[in-house]
């Protein structure tokens, strides 16, 4: 006969130790995008925009 407490246990453990990576991995990308610098943002005029009339 099966020995359905030790397959409970072992299904449990995997699963537990499959959780603690993702956390791992979501703490360790959360600190990545924590220490990104700022992206340099430019604000580009566009060619035409004294050529144009309001409402067009």
């Amino acid at each position: 006969m099966p020995d359905y407490k030790e397959m409970y246990l072992r299904l449990f453990w995997a699963s537990e130790q499959a959780m603690n990576l993702l956390m791992a991995a979501q703490r360790e990308c959360e600190e990545f995008y924590i220490n990104a610098p700022e992206p340099k943002l430019t604000l580009v005029k566009p060619e035409n925009a004294g050529s144009m009339k309001e409402g067009e």
